[in-house]
């Protein structure tokens, strides 16, 4: 399983990064398959460089934030008005209670029967598996204001979790347990931001890996550009020696012999 940062900013696109959105692809049945984890502000573009739109096979939206979920607009442009047609199969997408209504709305002047056209809507449930071709995506309802949740993929006996927007809760210890990867809300910093119940500090997400048990590895995700990604870093360390921050264009092997490292 490979996983691909597409975009790692938080709360909107910064100068460096688009919004949260990550590609994953395994092979199984002699080709590729591509699921997305969120597709937020400016998280498109960089995508189309390495999966063709008419190529992906899912989609999975966290939660209805633009910063997780604007670039689905464009993707329905993408869809609809394609010179060579539309795929011939909608393509499913998989989101919180209302995610095809939400969206919708972001899109002025839809035609008749909308996005639904080319999109196939399935609610996500808490702890209820779905499987797309190699993968296997389990939602875990988090802590963030709305209805939230991260996801722990797994393929050929690979882990990657990722907590989407959350504070600390009970679910993830389960989501991240004995994960190759942990890609971690980080965009609270400590000391200036008191407020609970909205987004994980590094230091919050680093304790909640080491208490989950058997993570390989931890990277800090979903810092707004105010924030200094080394004192976020810092912060972690104490918790997580070797902690990490995600970067626009990574890439992650897990499962490989090669070793679970970003190329």
């Amino acid at each position: 399983m490979r996983v691909r940062v597409i975009g790692c900013s938080g709360s909107f696109a910064g100068p460096s990064s688009p919004a949260s959105s990550y590609l994953v692809t395994a092979e199984a049945d002699g080709r590729a398959w591509n699921v997305v984890l969120d597709l937020g502000s400016g998280a498109l573009g960089p995508l189309q460089r390495h999966v063709a739109p008419a190529d992906l096979d899912a989609v999975f939206l966290t939660h209805l934030h633009p910063d997780h979920c604007a670039d689905l607009c464009g993707l329905y442009v993408a869809h609809t008005y394609a010179p060579d047609g539309p795929p011939q199969r909608r393509l499913p997408v998989w989101g919180p209670r209302d995610t095809a209504s939400r969206v919708s709305l972001m899109y002025h002047g839809l035609e008749d029967g909308g996005m639904d056209k080319v999109f196939s809507f399935g609610r996500l449930e808490d702890r209820v598996p779905i499987a797309v071709g190699p993968l296997t995506i389990t939602p875990y309802a988090v802590n963030h204001p709305v209805e939230a949740y991260g996801f722990r993929v797994e393929a050929d006996g690979a882990v990657l979790a990722y907590t989407g927007d959350t504070d600390s809760c009970d679910s993830l210890g389960p989501l991240m347990a004995v994960a190759d990867l942990v890609l971690a809300d980080s965009a609270f910093v400590d000391g200036r931001d008191d407020v609970r119940g909205i987004h994980l500090s590094a230091s919050r997400a680093a304790r909640a890996a080491a208490g989950a048990g058997g993570v390989q590895r931890l990277v800090l995700t979903h810092m707004p550009a105010w924030n200094d990604a080394e004192e976020c870093r810092a912060q972690a360390e104490p918790h997580w020696p070797g902690v990490e921050v995600a970067e626009p264009e990574a890439v992650y092997d897990l499962g490989s012999p090669v070793g679970r490292g970003a190329v």
